[in-house]
């Protein structure tokens, strides 16, 4: 075949897609190929070849004269390598110096291509060769089941036994690979049966490809079946079958395994351990993993790289950094499969500071970082929250020129949005080539509060555009954001869709659509998910009673944590706190003692339920009680401070209110719009007028808070209260506060202790075109009217409020019998 032919082969067409195997069958007579005669190889295009290195070993440099065994190592050596463009560096070497290439060098041309991945050029070279042996079909044959292409993998094999080439071993292996990338069953079989025609059975490489082909395409049961037939159990085989119940993720039969291996007697190598200790990593089995580590040591093997690899991923994932890294200091050339599995261990562990040290320490020995090295490093600069760290590691990937399509982007990604840097993220995301469910879960993971959570909804329609298929990670994500917004609507739909991806059993899922049905008040909803939940934990049950308490539903959020303990459930910190907000509501006093209890006996007092247990017990107006348990709390932070300080005034003790926030200045605390609400509250209580101008004034002046309308009403009732009505409007004049009907409410509200019905007539009037429907307004101006014994304008003000159609809500009193709360409304006639 002259050159002008070969370059036409290779432009040719690609080949048909592959019929269905049929029937093996072994002519009786084999026949030779037709094609006898030596043709010249396959020209190399003209792209650019690098330059060869005076040390490169793969010897393309060497002169066009050199011996036929001399170009069949130089292409071994790319073949191991993978290095494609050296390949064809000495390809070409070989056209231009005219060589005749024996069986043996055809073979190594054909073997560097398929290792190379390049299986068009592989594909054609195999067209060219003269005499195709066995070894050449199994190239072809492995190379097509490592590239997902099992149908023609397996069509080659028939070829091959119809072109009167007889299988070995290799052959028979690759075949049953082909066959397990397409789990044909009744193939792989017939090359069961020709294997054990062929006595082959016991062979190291046919008896494991046999287990793990029955893995892949019948499950254990034959696999099993399979491996006790064996006439000769070798390690090889024992591994297969161990890689068998790892794939399917049975790890404790993994270590059942083992232990039947270990009895055996066959003897251990360094292929069979690694298996055996990642299970040992899945299951948290340190004993085992350290009896494993012995037995390492015990062979001699601690420094075989992949082996360490495997005890250092081994001790970090139980927990146990500092044996990870006693292994990882005992090797003395650690490779770059070592380096991250230690830098995995500490990023796993949340050590980020450590795992950046050592990455530093493995850039300055030399040794280079792979995609999964710089995937940890990014994993573990995300917790540091350093901003100028994410953008060094992004500039060293760019500068060294590593690949940022998919793990090593998705890491870099990832980094920025949890470090808070959402625009340096999205520029990283639009220069990723590709994207895949990680990159936009990562995407999403930013946009998750505030102003944000529309744009993660904006993103999340650009997934579904796209065609990603979003899994249980983005529907969390995406439910987050839902959560924020308080609206259920977005919820709803993205509830449906998860309906109809069939994903809805999941449990994770499960509890993210209660969050996100009760944060946004739509009980029903979330009551309706909670009860078809096949799974219900502590988060759920919380996330139940919190929107019970929410909703000011605080009977209901009680009954929900009897429940829970009726199912064996333990509460958790959040659980306690939540449902003494609700006795806080309901003033129910006996209730929140049952669970301040509750929380001592459970070693629950923390923080966040001493705050909410002082509260419990101010708004049962057991100030007592608050005091004590706020002496008790080891920890004052601002928010108990406020809640003592609003108890004190809620409850008329206008000393101690002061007292408390002077105390709460000097220990250092700064305080908050919460906190001057409490203590303008008291100083009304008490008509503190000039004290209560003094806090306020400092508010802005002192401590840079601006006021809002909770400050400005305390203010008015203050002024009010102390009869200055003139003040009252001049102040609501200067603060621009007229058009706000709380305001005029509470300025009507002062005109009962002084009985002045000419300003309370005009707040009135302003009530009436503000808020018309305010009931309190009506029946304010009517109490005042009879006060000042003006009746008939008190009967007028109430006919006037029914001609608008408004009516007073009804009184509401509950009594809490026996741990049980009854709640009572004006004109029940129920006993």
């Amino acid at each position: 075949m002259d050159w002008q032919c070969s370059s036409l082969l290779l432009r040719a067409t690609p080949l048909p897609s592959p019929s269905l195997p049929r029937p093996i069958s072994v002519p009786a007579n084999p026949k030779p190929h037709k094609s006898g005669h030596l043709t010249p190889f396959e020209p190399v295009p003209s792209s650019p070849v690098p330059s060869p290195s005076a040390n490169d070993t793969s010897g393309a440099h060497l002169h066009h004269d050199c011996s036929l065994g001399s170009y069949s190592r130089m292409l071994h050596g790319c073949s191991s390598r993978g290095s494609l463009p050296r390949g064809k560096a000495v390809h070409g070497r070989l056209l231009r110096a005219r060589v005749e290439p024996d069986a043996h060098l055809w073979n190594c041309l054909l073997n560097m291509y398929c290792k190379c991945g390049s299986l068009k050029r592989a594909r054609l070279v195999f067209e060219l060769m003269p005499h195709r042996d066995v070894v050449a079909w199994t190239s072809l044959m492995a190379a097509h089941a490592c590239a997902n292409d099992g149908e023609e993998g397996m069509r080659m094999f028939c070829e091959m036994m119809a072109d009167g080439v007889w299988p070995n071993a290799f052959a028979l292996s690759s075949g049953l690979k082909a066959c397990s990338v397409c789990e044909d069953l009744g193939f792989g079989r017939q090359l069961h049966g020709e294997a054990v025609k062929m006595h082959l059975l016991s062979d190291p490489i046919v008896g494991p490809s046999l287990i793990d082909f029955y893995v892949k395409c019948a499950g254990m049961e034959l696999a099993e079946k399979m491996f006790f037939g064996l006439p000769e159990k070798n390690v090889t085989s024992w591994n297969a079958l161990l890689g068998g119940y790892a794939w399917l993720g049975e790890d404790m039969k993994v270590l059942e395994l083992f232990r039947g291996f270990m009895e055996s007697g066959t003897m251990v190598s360094e292929f069979i351990l690694p298996t055996v200790i990642k299970r040992c990593a899945g299951l948290g089995e340190v004993r085992q993993g350290q009896s494993l580590h012995c037995l390492v040591i015990k062979i001699g093997l601690e420094q075989d790289g992949f082996l360490s690899s495997s005890l250092v991923d081994m001790y970090a994932k139980c927990g146990l950094v500092e044996e990870a890294h006693k292994v990882f200091v005992r090797i003395v050339d650690p490779d770059v499969v070592v380096w991250s599995a230690m830098i995995s261990g500490f990023d796993q562990q949340g050590m980020g500071l450590e795992a950046v040290k050592l990455f530093r320490s493995m850039k300055r020995l030399g040794v280079r970082p792979n995609s999964y090295t710089l995937a940890s490093v990014a994993g573990a600069a995300s917790q540091l929250e350093d901003q100028e760290l994410c953008g060094s590691l992004h500039a060293y990937i760019l500068k060294n020129g590593f690949d940022m399509r998919t793990e090593v982007g998705n890491a870099i990604l990832n980094m920025y949005m949890k470090n808070g840097a959402v625009e340096d993220g999205c520029m990283v995301f639009d220069t990723m080539m590709e994207h895949d469910t990680i990159s936009w879960n990562s995407l999403l993971s930013g946009f998750h509060s505030g102003s944000s959570c529309d744009k993660g909804l904006r993103i999340f329609i650009g997934l579904l555009t796209q065609n990603i298929m979003p899994n249980t990670y983005t529907y969390i994500s995406i439910l987050r954001s839902c959560t924020s917004l308080k609206d259920a609507r977005y919820g709803a739909q993205v509830h449906a869709r998860i309906f109809k991806s069939n994903l809805s059993g999941d449990s994770f899922l499960g509890r993210s659509l209660v969050d996100m049905y009760a944060s946004s008040g739509d009980l029903e909803n979330a009551c309706l998910v909670f009860d078809r939940l096949t799974e219900r934990d502590v988060f759920s049950w919380t996330v139940i009673i919190t929107g019970y308490t929410n909703t000011y539903q605080g009977e209901k959020a009680i009954n929900c944590f009897r429940q829970m303990q009726q199912q064996g459930l333990h509460p958790n910190e959040f659980t306690i706190s939540c449902c003494l907000g609700a006795c806080s509501y309901l003033a129910a006093l006996d209730s929140g003692c049952q669970f301040h209890s509750h929380a001592i006996k459970s070693g629950l007092i923390g923080s966040y339920v001493m705050s909410n247990l002082i509260n419990m017990y101010a708004k049962c107006g057991c100030m007592m009680d608050a005091e004590a348990a706020f002496n008790e709390s080891t920890f004052h932070d601002e928010v108990s401070w406020n809640i003592l300080i609003c108890g004190y005034s809620q409850h008329g003790y206008v000393v101690k209110a002061l007292e408390s926030f002077q105390q709460m200045i000097e220990e250092g605390k700064k305080p908050d719009e919460v906190t001057f609400v409490g203590v303008l509250s008291a100083c009304s209580h008490a008509g503190l007028l000039n004290e209560g101008m003094k806090y306020f004034n400092s508010m802005y002046r002192i401590y840079g808070i601006t006021p809002t309308i909770e400050h400005h009403r305390c203010i008015i009732d203050i002024l009010g209260k102390a009869g200055k009505h003139d003040e009252v409007v001049q102040f609501i004049n200067e603060m621009g506060l007229s058009s706000d009907a709380s305001i005029w409410q509470t300025a009507l509200g002062t005109c009962r202790m002084h009985g002045n019905v000419e300003f309370a007539e005009r707040a009135a009037n302003k009530l009436f075109e503000l808020d018309p429907s305010m009931d309190s307004s009506y029946i304010m101006m009517s109490n005042l009217y009879a006060a000042a014994g003006r009746w008939e304008d008190a009967i007028r003000m109430r006919k006037f409020m029914v001609s608008r159609g408004i009516k007073k809500e009804p009184g509401c009193s509950w009594i809490e019998v026996n741990g049980q709360c009854h709640v009572f409304l004006a004109q029940d006639g129920s006993i």
